[in-house]
């Protein structure tokens, strides 16, 4: 079977979001400017949709529990450069079992908001299919109602998430595919704070004209507790839309879908 089920979407992604804040909040005095983090899950979604779906016998996993090791790296620069690594395993496709990504960005600051600009690849060893390549922008605003912040991800690569592109031998293209993304976080009390954020997956023409993939929502509700010294635990709901179209059917012939909502328990350490 051609499993088509993508890996839509972030760096996205809630976990890596302690890591990034921890480096910008420091000064260059007070920390070094290399951070790193490392992550245990219950399960892995991005952009809804769970990265762990197929068992050793090719049936679908239906566990709400699929465990993911999660990890990475960033370098901040002073003047707001920064680059960086993020690592999670993942079992989407065949003769594939991590998700390496790499970007690099500029933070700044202009008319009271905090913008980043920047460059994300995603990388899948043994199933180059899957490669994808997005430039992003954001800004975020902090105010005593809370923090917002709209992202929007950009595909820039003919190759998308084995839906799209040579590699795939599809002959279809990805580029121009959109993810955009609204996000909101309040500290209720000290160290706990409430994480909310809802996104949207536009597919490029030759995607959604020539597959079963339609455009869909996800959503992603919950709160963390940073316990201190770089420790957070956090307890997400997170899921989308239009399950139906991206089921996948199993070597036994029952059918899931990986927009299914799930309850996430995340534990995270930032160095």
């Amino acid at each position: 079977m051609h499993m088509q089920l993508t890996r839509l979407g972030t760096v996205g992604a809630i976990l890596l979001a302690p890591a990034l804040a921890s480096a910008q909040a420091a000064g260059p005095s007070e920390a070094s400017p290399i951070t790193a983090n490392v992550t245990l899950t219950t399960n892995y979604k991005f952009r809804g949709q769970d990265q762990d779906v197929l068992g050793s016998n090719g049936n679908f996993k239906t566990s709400a529990v699929k465990p993911a090791l999660q990890g990475g790296f960033d370098y901040a620069h002073e003047s707001g450069f920064y680059i960086g690594n993020w690592n999670s395993s993942v079992n989407w496709m065949d003769g594939n079992s991590i998700e390496m990504d790499v970007y690099g960005g500029y933070k700044f600051k202009a008319g009271g908001l905090d913008w980043d600009v920047g460059t994300l690849g995603y990388i899948y060893p043994g199933a180059t299919q899957g490669n994808t390549w997005e430039i992003y922008g954001s800004g975020s605003y902090a105010s005593a109602f809370g923090a917002f912040t709209l992202k929007y991800s950009h595909t820039v690569s003919d190759d998308y998430f084995n839906w799209a592109g040579a590699k795939a031998g599809s002959g279809l293209s990805g580029r121009n595919t959109g993810y955009l993304n609204l996000g909101y976080a309040y500290e209720v009390v000290p160290k706990l704070t409430l994480k909310a954020a809802v996104g949207y997956t536009f597919f490029a023409s030759d995607i959604k004209d020539n597959t079963v993939a339609q455009n869909y929502y996800d959503y992603n509700v919950g709160a963390s507790y940073d316990f201190g010294g770089g420790l957070s635990l956090g307890g997400y709901v997170q899921g989308a839309n239009k399950g139906s179209a991206f089921e996948v059917t199993g070597a036994d012939g029952k059918t899931r879908s990986p927009n299914k909502a799930r309850f996430i328990v995340a534990l995270t350490k930032t160095l």
